[in-house]
């Protein structure tokens, strides 16, 4: 199993290049399923998450064609097998989302309840108990959510805001008879790309990015070429890690459009950002003010990047709150901070981060994708070295970090 080895205490600098958006691209490739005609996508990030996306689409009957190294054709004229097995999908939640486009384009679903990051409870009902609005006949059995019938447009409430049940009920609605719409909708960027892939390619979608969507069912999809956004998690990490290390980074091929807060967290922090119209620098000062921060669906603070900001806290003058209140067991990361000198101490939903002089290496673990992340800034800011070990949750979210942290003058590399 691979590891990742950090000689610390060295400032970032330089330019590096963003990836386009795992969860952006992630439904985007699910979406080639309503649609007889060929899907081309651009920006997308090579990711363990997205290869396996890519082996579930390819063993129900869907054509992949590489196109350079960002590109690629999805062609879903013969879905032969509907159908998305248990060993295929347990290490990504993300498959969830053909559910909806298999129902919709095949009318009939048989998925395997997914798996993912072990951060807390992330139930699928929302998904099912809107499909089920739309005419849909569910079972859940041994493991498996079995579904079949044809969509008809409905008016759907969800109990809480979730990302991927939003992506996935306007995927089916795109193709059900008449109107769906869809109340207490997820805002996040991620949504608005897919909801403009799917318009591409002949969909009726208004409203995405507000708080209810509005989809009318037409008879089919078309083919269609799109581009994947940038990654604002993957652009927030980078300047974290430059905030923390006092570096002097320009980020390019990125957009600071979907990331006012977290940006405006490191302007209290200290920071000196520099936004340009594709990219964004950041130029830290030689200590961070500690920053308090309360997560919360989008347009607030992200829980993705609540992790890289405790990384930076724990370097930081002063202390800070940060209170988590998307997953429940999303704290994780803590203990493996406080093995690298961290002052952090955690009630219920709350940690309480106070800023140290200096972090000093260890041994440490990655619990899941984004604690791996605040290891690894934490790694870049400590004195000495530090061994991360399970990386394999980087991997599936971060394309090539050893090798963009390198090109910003940092000392990594995978020990295999």
């Amino acid at each position: 199993m691979d590891k990742l080895l950090i000689q610390g205490g060295t400032p970032l600098a330089g330019e590096v290049a963003i990836s386009g958006a795992k969860n952006a691209a992630l439904p985007i490739l699910c979406a080639s399923l309503l649609s007889a005609e060929p899907l081309q996508l651009a920006n997308v990030p090579h990711l363990n998450d997205i290869a396996t996306m890519l082996r579930l689409l390819a063993q129900m009957g869907v054509e992949v064609t590489l196109d350079g190294s960002e590109g690629l054709a999805l062609d879903s004229r013969v879905l032969s097998n509907p159908q998305a097995p248990y060993d295929m999908v347990k290490t990504m939640r993300a498959s969830i989302l053909v559910l909806g486009p298999l129902l919709a384009r095949c009318g009939e679903a048989k998925v395997s309840l997914p798996g993912g990051c072990a951060i807390g409870a992330r139930p699928v009902d929302q998904h099912i108990k809107g499909l089920q609005a739309m005419g849909a006949e569910i079972r859940v059995e041994n493991g498996y959510v079995i579904a079949r019938g044809k969509l008809r447009g409905a008016r759907i409430v969800t109990d809480m805001v979730t990302v991927t049940g939003t992506e996935n009920l306007m995927m089916a609605a795109t193709l059900a008879d008449g109107e769906t719409v869809i109340e207490n909708a997820a805002r996040e960027p991620e949504v608005v790309d897919l909801a403009n892939c799917l318009s591409a390619m002949g969909a009726q979608i208004s409203g995405a990015g507000s708080g209810v969507i509005r989809i009318r069912g037409v008879e089919k999809l078309h083919g269609a070429t799109h581009s994947i956004m940038p990654d604002r998690i993957e652009t927030g990490t980078y300047l974290c890690a430059a905030a923390a290390t006092g570096g002097n980074v320009r980020l390019t091929r990125t957009s600071s459009a979907f990331l006012d807060v977290v940006i405006d967290k490191l302007l209290d922090a200290g920071c000196e950002i520099d936004i340009e119209r594709d990219a964004i620098g950041i130029k830290a000062p030689a200590r961070l003010k500690a920053v308090s921060l309360r997560t919360a669906p989008y347009p607030a603070f992200p829980t993705d990047m609540q992790a890289q900001f405790m990384a930076i806290n724990a370097v930081a003058d002063g202390a800070a709150v940060i209170r988590e209140t998307i997953f429940e067991n999303r704290f994780m990361h803590a203990v493996e901070l406080i093995r690298l000198g961290a002052d952090i101490r955690i009630d219920a939903n709350n940690a309480i981060v106070t800023g140290v002089p200096r972090l000093n290496g260890a041994t440490v673990m990655a619990t899941d994708l984004r604690a791996s992340a605040s290891l690894v800034i934490a790694g870049l800011a400590a004195q000495g070295e530090t061994l991360i070990e399970r990386i394999y949750h980087l991997d599936r979210g971060y394309e090539r970090i050893e090798e963009k942290l390198s090109r910003l003058g940092a000392s990594v590399r995978r020990v295999h």
